[in-house]
């Protein structure tokens, strides 16, 4: 017999995004050849080269495979009812100013039952990023047809093809105001992480969409292979066309997808309109929120009853957030 080779010790080793994950709740739940968890690592990735203070970041999701990612973030996070997670994410920006507020979520959560609150959010230019991860179908609930399906794409909801014509999501972002606006699919790993870079030091409605069709059930549906013949066509088939005009950014069956950065600008957020605003109308009656918080103050002593003096009330005191490198 052979002699038995000789034990060696070996370290555990740290995943490098490790710090950015949950890990006790690792392995996840995506299928494999789904590219959700791509998309999370470029995303951990563009945290760790932004130098964000993970303190100062938050992430909120909807419903859906890709509503799974707040839960597998290791930062402040909410999971957020079917439509709601843009809503959710107005509220925590307006009241922490100072937090890098992220939405996580996919199409038909963003675009198919919270729709509303997409277009209004970045009408309004709240100072949010919106990353969207377009799968084509409603991939978790069983593959019904989705506000991004193909025409033609066959999906449970219509097996004889889709008719409907889908939604050119940078379009739409563009349209109703969106400061920032990317498409790449979950093969372009260098070239997403940095996009989310550039959104994290933008200001406004920032939204990226990613193409990653679901393995499991759209490709399936449609006999399209594996996940791996999705990235081989994704190879294929992807153009890369910076500042591309958003109308001609429909994505057909099968065909080619343009993909880059077509809107990058500036124009003033929410917040900063509503302090202009207020500054003009109520003066030193205006108190802004950052990031203490603010409201309105009398300039005038409340009238007390006849015979007793007005009580004093002491004003609460207002918690700040620690953050590991200082705010900015």
């Amino acid at each position: 017999m052979s002699k038995i080779a000789e034990q060696t010790h070996t370290e555990e080793m740290e995943h490098p995004v490790s710090p950015y994950l949950r890990m006790d709740r690792i392995p996840h739940i995506w299928c494999p050849t789904c590219g959700i968890g791509t998309v999370v690592r470029c995303y951990a990735d563009a945290l760790e080269h932004s130098g964000v203070d993970l303190d100062k970041a938050s992430i909120v999701s909807g419903i859906g495979c890709t509503g799974r990612v707040a839960g597998y973030m290791r930062l402040d996070a909410f999971h957020s009812t079917h439509g709601r997670a843009i809503p959710f994410a107005t509220g925590l920006k307006l009241g922490r100013p100072e937090l890098l507020v992220t939405v996580f979520s996919g199409d038909g959560d963003l675009v198919g039952i919270g729709g509303n609150h997409f277009i209004h959010a970045a009408r309004r230019n709240l100072d949010i990023l919106v990353i969207l991860v377009n799968n084509f179908i409603y991939g978790m609930t069983g593959g019904q047809n989705a506000p991004t399906t193909p025409i033609t794409a066959r999906s449970s909801t219509m097996p004889f093809g889709n008719f409907e014509r889908p939604f050119n999501l940078p379009h739409l972002a563009e349209s109703c105001g969106a400061t920032y606006v990317a498409r790449w699919t979950s093969l372009h790993i260098r070239r997403l992480t940095k996009s989310f870079r550039e959104a994290i030091s933008r200001k406004g409605f920032r939204f990226v969409e990613v193409i990653a069709p679901c393995a499991t059930l759209y490709a399936r549906l449609n006999k399209l292979g594996t996940g791996f013949n999705l990235m081989r066509f994704y190879h294929d088939n992807a153009v890369i066309d910076h500042d591309a005009d958003t109308r001609d950014l429909d994505i057909s069956f099968q065909d080619r997808i343009i993909c880059g950065k077509f809107v990058d600008k500036e124009r003033p957020t929410y917040s900063e309109m509503m302090h202009e605003h207020f500054n003009k109308i109520l003066g030193e009656k205006f108190v802004p929120l950052p990031p203490e918080g603010g409201m309105l103050r009398d300039t005038e002593p409340k009238k007390s009853p006849k015979g007793k003096k007005p009580a004093k009330t002491a004003e609460p005191k207002r918690k700040t957030s620690k953050s590991k490198s200082g705010d900015k």
